[in-house]
């Protein structure tokens, strides 16, 4: 059986009292006078040397100690006695509360405590004297008063353990909490780069590919033209993105969210990208007047995105027709709907797409907790393609109007 390893400063605690005793039994320093049947000599030394081992284990072994201590303590007794043999099992009864298993740091103060109190009683009924209290104080004093401080270290060390370990799991909540943001926000900003640039690069792609294949300098003249503006306005947008990104928050205050006021430029912009496939655009504000008043930036930046996001898709897949956009506000909500043709006989280039964007409609509509919709429907006996967004609008989150 291998022994545990003997802690440091359990060394040092048995060397030092091993020394003091040695040095008190040289000078001939005893607890108890001379008395006949109490033998004298090394023999003095045997509980000593004991109490000295046990004090190596004392962190390592602490019920053992204490068991072993006490016997020793009280063989002591039976000589004429050292000091250091009492104190250093006063610290073993110590060192058995705070290092010992919580079963016995909790016994060990109870258990000391009648110890003394039946000390006291015995003594005081065996030699009637006052004096006998004096033996009952010893008692305490090696026994009662090192277990009660050894539970008071240990309930403050339990404590600063506790305090320790919420400290912990507060900081790997926040880490964690942090590391959402981080995920939540840069899905935020990939959202944000698709609609920005997805509807005019879908443009600048339909536009060229017609440039490249109809040998007509007009109609080229026309798409470069259109390419050019839209690669002008993707810039800007995309510039403003990327300094909306690299504010840190000084006195500049950064560019304005697109708002719903800026829907009649985005269709119209849509009429002049979607010409050349044959689409029209139309817009329908049924909203009463003053209703779009002090509406939720979020709300009013999801509205206008998912505008801008289905005119996108329909300058990609829808055939030529009408394409209309719809406002209602109602029952404290808004409405946004783009209704578009559906079909594959749409004459003329097409771009590709990802799939990307409706997921990204999906996602703004869910973090605002309201309702999206996208498919094909029958309408009027036509088949359409439907985008459908409820965005919910307390009352108490509007915005005062100015």
């Amino acid at each position: 059986m291998r022994l545990p390893r003997t802690h440091r400063d359990d060394v040092l605690i048995g060397a030092a009292g091993l020394a003091c005793g040695l040095l008190l039994w040289s000078f001939g320093l005893y607890t108890q006078g001379p008395r006949a049947r109490v033998p004298a000599g090394p023999v003095v030394l045997v509980p000593l040397l004991a109490m000295t081992a046990l004090a190596f284990v004392r962190r390592t072994m602490p019920r053992t100690a204490l068991l072993a201590g006490t016997v020793a303590v009280v063989a002591d007794q039976f000589t004429r006695g050292n000091l250091m043999t009492v104190v250093m099992f006063a610290d073993i009864v110590y060192a058995a509360v705070v290092y010992g298993p919580p079963a016995s740091a909790r016994r060990i103060p109870v258990t000391t405590g009648l110890i003394t109190i039946a000390v006291t009683l015995g003594f005081l009924a065996w030699f009637r004297e006052p004096e006998a209290l004096l033996i009952g104080v010893v008692t305490a004093l090696i026994t009662f008063f090192p277990a009660i401080t050894g539970a008071v270290v240990r309930n403050h060390r339990e404590a600063a353990d506790a305090a320790r370990l919420r400290a912990e799991q507060t900081a790997l909540l926040a880490e964690m909490d942090r590391r959402q943001a981080v995920i939540a926000e840069r899905s935020r900003m990939a959202r944000e780069l698709h609609d920005l640039v997805a509807g005019h690069l879908s443009a600048i792609a339909i536009h060229s590919t017609a440039a490249l294949s109809l040998d007509d300098p007009k109609t080229s003249r026309d798409a470069l033209g259109v390419i050019r503006e839209n690669s002008v306005d993707g810039l800007a947008e995309m510039r403003r993105l990327i300094g909306l990104l690299r504010d840190s928050g000084g006195h500049d205050e950064p560019a304005a969210a697109p708002t719903l006021d800026g829907l009649d430029a985005l269709v119209r912009q849509a009429g002049m990208n979607g010409s050349a496939s044959g689409l029209t655009f139309r817009l329908v504000d049924d909203r009463s007047p003053g209703a779009g008043t002090g509406l939720p930036a979020p709300v009013e930046l999801a509205a206008y995105r998912i505008v801008q996001e289905s005119l996108t898709n329909t300058l990609k897949h829808a055939d030529a027709g009408e394409v209309t956009v719809t406002l209602h506000a109602a029952d404290h909500a808004l409405t946004v709907e783009v209704t578009s043709p559906y079909g594959t006989t749409r004459p003329g280039p097409r771009a590709p797409g990802s799939g990307a964007g409706l997921v990204g409609m999906r996602e703004r509509i869910a973090l605002l907790g309201g309702v999206f919709e996208a498919g094909p429907v029958e309408e009027r006996g036509e088949k359409i393609w439907r985008v459908r967004a409820e965005l919910p609008v307390a009352e108490d989150d509007k915005e005062p109007s100015a």
